[in-house]
């Protein structure tokens, strides 16, 4: 019998130490009442209750949670209805509001986001929808943390998932777009080929510069290269007559003229006599020493002219 009792009472201290141990994980926080009131927070650690007195009547996760904001309907500026879901992230900060402020802290914030999205979406045209995506979250965000601060309750976050239009407005959105791309396609080609044809006038136009340029100094050059040729053919000519008349001014010079004079005379006059039929012979054809004698004559008054000290052509 003694027994017994004694194994019930064992039973009956560890069902005690059960309701009174409490190990509290990282993170975690434990709402206890005693006797239906609110008593005590127990954070993270080893805690000792009351038993049959003190019970632990919440526990709240202090780690930041996602909810998923189920998808609705709503109904944008322009009248169009369109499906809308998204992800809302929160946390608790103050345990005692979170579990005596509201019944349900996650189904009310879930609730406000909902309600908050439709207001915002009604505020703006469908195809504004996708481009005010974060202003539109920016607003819930605001609005839903606004309204949980009695909850003990920080809203982080707000994303919109997807924004689902209906099929008819699916496919002219689709048509629309496509235009669109075909307009912008074709307005690339044209430019394209507008600034090809640009590049290539301005091609062409460089070219004829640089032929105009090419011909001018070609020009500039041959001309150059007939004037430096007659100068020089000048001043070799100058030089070639100055050494002739040295050389008559000389001593058995004008002999030496005389001779050169009667040999081309006879040589031209050959030169007739073979090409022509008719000829003009001279009056006195037997006197060619007489010619040749007053072509000297010639030379002889020209160096008294031009003595042998002074230069025959003066060269500027």
């Amino acid at each position: 019998m003694a027994s017994i009792i004694i194994v019930v009472l064992i039973i009956f201290l560890f069902i005690v130490l059960l309701k009174t141990a409490r190990v509290v994980p990282q993170r975690t926080v434990f709402i206890i009442e005693r006797l239906g009131k609110y008593h005590a927070t127990l954070e993270a650690g080893f805690h000792i209750l009351v038993p049959f007195i003190d019970k632990v009547a919440y526990k709240h996760s202090l780690k930041e949670m996602v909810v998923d904001v189920p998808p609705q309907t709503c109904i944008t500026k322009d009248n169009i209805q369109v499906e809308v879901d998204g992800i809302l992230y929160l946390q608790v900060v103050d345990p005692v509001k979170a579990s005596y402020g509201i019944s349900n802290y996650i189904f009310g914030t879930t609730q406000l986001a909902q309600t908050t999205m439709r207001s915002e979406i009604g505020k703006i045209e469908l195809d504004r929808t996708f481009e005010e995506r974060e202003k539109v979250n920016l607003e819930i965000v605001t609005a839903v943390d606004k309204a949980s601060d009695p909850w003990g309750i920080k809203v982080t976050r707000h994303e919109i998932k997807n924004i689902l239009p209906p099929v008819s407005i699916k496919d002219a959105m689709e048509k629309q777009m496509r235009a669109e791309r075909e307009k912008r396609a074709l307005i690339a080609e044209s430019e394209g080929d507008k600034q090809a044809k640009i590049n290539r006038a301005e091609g062409d136009k460089q070219e004829a510069i640089a032929k105009s340029e090419g011909e001018k100094m070609k020009r500039i050059n041959e001309a150059e290269g007939r004037g430096q040729e007659i100068e020089r053919v000048a001043k070799a000519t100058a030089w070639g007559i100055r050494e002739i008349a040295d050389a008559i001014n000389k001593e058995g010079g004008l002999n030496a003229v005389n001779l050169r004079i009667a040999e081309a005379y006879l040589l031209e006059f050959g030169k007739l006599a073979r090409t022509n039929n008719t000829m003009i012979i001279p009056s006195d054809l037997s006197n060619v020493a007489a010619m040749v004698a007053s072509i000297g004559k010639v030379f002889t008054e020209t160096s008294k002219q031009n003595p042998p000290n002074q230069p025959y052509i003066k060269q500027k």
